[in-house]
């Protein structure tokens, strides 16, 4: 298990090193994210729509197609030069592919909401508050399972001609229960109402992470097989 785990971090390292040396994943994800942001701000009628009815679905709105956009970059890498073939022709077992890709797609997501969190409350000008807390929670509970299914759809995607149509076509209905869950969350904790009362959604998105990272470590060996 150790050794997995240290074959998983070094794959995650080089990934995250590709990244800050390109920049392009995450330049593009917070420059969409940020406009985004700004098209609904402007958008709405503040007489009608007040910041808090838009601002919850706004904000999982804006995170769940910016992470769309650091999803394939993971294997897209990988193609170059037939990179994920010597991958998978070498000694790397692959659980410790897809963990290292996990956890570089993982720190790339929560690169781009910990950038666009601070742009949300400057934009519809909400007070986070106490609710600053539970709701960074929230957001790590349904970020977890989410990555972990865009993980594994992107590399059965990757080697497709139209991978970035088809990736949010296959994604986006399993990324339907966690979003709701954490919109349900976030507009109670934007409102004022303690962490008690979302604690039934915390356990259901709690349940979909161990359900779905469990599903994903067990299927993407045969993915990347085929």
């Amino acid at each position: 298990m150790g050794e997995l785990l240290r074959l998983a971090l070094v794959i995650a390292a080089k990934d995250l090193r590709v990244e800050v040396r390109s920049r392009t994943a995450i330049v593009s994800a917070v420059f969409f994210a940020a406009l985004v942001l700004v098209i609904f701000n402007f958008a709405r009628d503040p007489g009608i729509v007040s910041p808090a009815m838009l601002a919850p679905s706004v904000l999982w709105v804006t995170f769940t197609f910016a992470a769309m956009l650091t999803f394939n970059r993971g294997f897209n890498l990988e193609r170059e030069n037939a990179a994920l073939d010597g991958l998978l022709v070498s000694p790397l077992p692959r659980g410790a592919l897809f963990l290292g890709k996990y956890l570089a797609n993982l720190g790339f997501v929560m690169t781009v909401e910990a950038v666009t969190l601070p742009l949300f409350v400057l934009f519809f000008n909400v007070g986070l508050g106490t609710a600053l807390g539970p709701l960074l929670l929230v957001i790590v509970f349904a970020t977890v399972g989410f990555v972990a299914v865009g993980t594994v759809f992107s590399a059965m995607v990757v080697r497709t001609r139209f991978a970035d149509l088809m990736l949010p076509v296959l994604l986006l209905p399993f990324m339907v229960p966690p979003i709701i869950g954490a919109v349900q969350m976030t507009t109670r904790l934007l409102a004022g109402r303690p962490l008690s009362e979302v604690i039934g959604w915390l356990r259901l998105l709690g349940a979909y992470d161990v359900v779905f990272l469990t599903l994903c470590a067990i299927l993407f060996p045969a993915i990347v097989d085929e």
